[in-house]
């Protein structure tokens, strides 16, 4: 079965770029999850600010009557999209699972939720992505992953946990040093952090050039340091870590255009 997918060069520094999204993977129809992620990022406009803090305070309620929604998460960010502990006044994001890729196609192109946050967004950025690897659960929920990684393109991962109280200091004493190498990696073209909730529920979303580039980011360095010493210092009492192909990334997020 032949898949079209995105395959983006790395954006010029200090401007926006335009992403292709046009590469070929051959996997058998049988090995596909027929579950799918949308992940939608925007910075609401200041006008629009006290409807972007209700949707928000809503959380999933906001997405009632979504056909084929599974399971969803309303975030906030760290300010400027970052990770830090000084929350942003503007931008989230939102997960969303589909049951089917048809009805995460029907909610992204017609559903009033996408369109009210394009309309009131100054930025928007949206993906449809294909978990291949899923590890962990999220809120009692996991995702059908197949295991078969993609041999090129792009991939995304998503990194989420709930942080056990006695534990936060210690975590967020760890976390400006890998989140600062994340944001300089080779490879990456889009990071984001985001949280249900300050301190305690927090999540990563990030987009890559290829398996090889999330790889050497995820196993060297200051993150490597800071899985080790959540896996022994037991830091969450529940986490998640998933990684996709994406289907589809489209929009512009801190000023560089995907798609």
């Amino acid at each position: 079965m032949n898949l079209s997918r995105a395959d983006a060069a790395a954006a010029p520094s200090g401007a926006a770029a335009a992403v292709p999204l046009d590469y070929l993977q051959t996997v058998s129809a049988a090995a596909l999850s027929p579950q799918i992620v949308v992940m939608l990022l925007a910075d609401v406009s200041p006008s629009w600010r006290a409807w972007g803090w209700s949707r928000i305070m809503l959380g999933a309620h906001s997405l009632r009557g979504v056909a084929g929604l599974q399971f969803a998460k309303v975030m906030g960010s760290g300010f400027e999209g970052g990770f830090g502990l000084r929350p942003s006044a503007s931008r989230q994001g939102v997960f969303a699972l589909f049951d089917s890729e048809a009805l995460a196609d029907q909610f992204i192109d017609r559903s009033s939720v996408v369109a009210r946050y394009r309309a009131r967004s100054s930025e928007f950025c949206i993906a449809k992505l294909r978990a291949w690897s899923c590890r962990g659960s999220w809120s009692g929920t996991s995702l059908s992953a197949p295991g078969v990684a993609p041999t090129d393109g792009p991939v995304a991962t998503l990194t989420r946990a709930s942080i056990r109280l006695p534990k936060a200091w210690a975590f967020w004493r760890m976390a400006p040093a890998a989140q600062d190498s994340l944001a300089g990696a080779p490879g990456c073209r889009l990071a984001v952090g985001l949280g249900e909730a300050p301190l305690l529920r927090q999540a990563t979303f990030s987009v890559w050039d290829s398996v090889q580039a999330m790889d050497a980011y995820a196993r060297s360095g200051a993150h490597l340091d800071a899985i080790r010493a959540s896996n022994r210092n037991g830091f969450f009492s529940e986490s998640m870590f998933v990684r996709f192909t994406p289907l589809l990334l489209r929009g512009t997020w801190l000023g560089v255009h995907h798609g």
